[in-house]
């Protein structure tokens, strides 16, 4: 996109009073943000419902602070080589197009692809348990290997699980930020996301520079759901953020997915909570292609069809003891000391039983000598 064009979208978006859905059906109406802003006050009012004022505002064009912001905001752009996509740009999201409130730009460092359109987020707490982000793991890796490119918000915890997963399919995955594109919030996930930008894209909606706010979140989140066909929360506190991406992807008419846990856990309250409204109850990942399947193309469809089927026995071959204590666990952590007790086994045939299943990739270990199945 030339200067001159991205100029005028960054312009027509930062007339204050503008929504950006108004923005988005101006546009629409006029065919390009520099022709809105040659329209008449009255073709102004007309077409974005406006006011006199705001109308007015859009004609004025940018003040002298804003004007100077734009013109950071372009050098800023070319600096750091950043993609910048506009609500008409035929690589625009085709499905974040369709929410009531869409971002007219969006900033991208990786790329968008055609292969975005079949998108599920993952999401969940920040405070997420061992577990829960091992499963998360698995179910990001899961559909990412069936074809899914994951979205998430590029948190601590369940979100990074999710990134990760899709990451060593190898898969594709979306992160959005809810600050600058130029900031990588939480800091220390800079490894990431350039793992990220390297098999998928980062996006923010924000302008370069701007920092994490809380507020940005919620919006961030429309964002999430908007790119998708579905919304899986996997762990969430009653009062996590994650639950408003839940609420904006049945408002957006998206599938909302919830895994269920034991119900004493506080990180089980969010998941059991959209289940009891009707979120879809997921246990393993066709739980989520299954209730997905109508709303695929064909291609698609046929390429899942032609995955291979999950092959009983395929697990590597356990000893009598191995396959004793394998059976004793399950995807929630079961201690050590509860493994002992209930084989009867000495302490150190347990330990040597629990190596050996772990190196063959069945079962993965937890802080605090707890251990959970990965198959």
């Amino acid at each position: 996109m030339n200067a001159g064009s991205l100029r005028a979208w960054l312009a027509l978006c930062g007339v204050r009073e503008l929504r950006d859905a108004t923005v988005c059906r101006l546009v629409q109406a006029f065919g390009s943000p520099e022709a809105v802003r040659a329209a008449s006050r009255e073709a102004l009012m007309a077409a974005g419902s406006l006011s006199v004022e705001v109308a007015k505002a859009v004609l004025a064009g940018p003040d002298q602070e804003t004007g100077r912001a734009i013109e950071n905001q372009l050098k800023a752009i070319e600096r750091l080589r950043l993609s910048v996509v506009t609500w008409l740009d035929p690589v625009y999201p085709p499905r974040l197009r369709q929410i009531p409130d869409p971002p007219p730009v969006l900033y991208v460092s990786g790329a968008l692809e055609e292969a975005d359109h079949h998108a599920v987020a993952i999401v969940g707490s920040r405070q997420a348990t061992a577990a829960g982000r091992v499963l998360t793991e698995r179910l990001g890796r899961e559909l990412a290997s069936a074809g899914f490119t994951i979205v998430s918000g590029l948190a601590h915890g369940i979100d990074a699980a999710a990134h990760r997963g899709a990451l060593s399919a190898p898969g594709r995955t979306v992160a959005v930020l809810g600050c600058g594109i130029d900031r990588t919030y939480p800091p220390d996930h800079q490894a990431l996301r350039k793992q990220i930008e390297s098999s998928g894209a980062v996006v923010s909606e924000f302008p370069i520079g701007s920092y994490p706010h809380a507020y940005h979140f919620p919006r961030r989140n429309r964002i999430i759901s908007g790119l998708c066909l579905g919304v899986l929360v996997t762990e969430a506190a009653a009062q996590s953020g994650s639950l408003i991406t839940a609420r904006l992807a049945a408002e957006q008419g998206r599938e909302v997915f919830a895994v269920p846990g034991f119900i004493g856990e506080k990180n089980s309250h969010g998941p059991n909570g959209l289940i009891k409204q009707g979120a879809k109850l997921v246990e393993q990942v066709e739980d989520i292609i299954e209730e997905l399947l109508p709303q695929l193309d064909g291609p698609f469809q046929e390429r899942l069809q032609r995955r291979p089927a999950p092959r009983a026995g395929a697990k590597p071959s356990l000893g009598t003891e191995e396959a004793a204590i394998y059976d004793l666990l399950s995807p929630g952590p079961t201690h050590i000391d509860d493994l002992i007790a209930r084989t009867g086994l000495p302490a150190a045939d347990v330990s040597s039983a629990l190596l050996s299943i772990e190196l063959k990739g069945l079962i993965r270990q937890l802080p605090g000598h707890s251990y959970i199945r990965m198959l």
